[in-house]
């Protein structure tokens, strides 16, 4: 149900490939899931995540 959501999110927000550290935060917030959930779901997905602050994702 979560990858679910945050799949919509990361729709709506036309993100298809990359995302930005901030994008990926305010997609877990809207998704409701978790800064991790949102990293793996990239992951899984091969949706590249730049501008990294802090190492949140990987």
């Amino acid at each position: 149900m979560t990858a679910e959501k945050i799949q919509k999110a990361l729709e709506e927000a036309g993100i298809t490939e990359s995302i930005t550290c901030p994008q990926a935060f305010s997609i877990a917030e809207k998704a409701g899931a978790s800064r991790v959930e949102v990293g793996k779901y990239c992951t899984v997905n091969r949706i590249k995540i730049r501008g990294c602050q802090l190492g949140c994702f990987k």
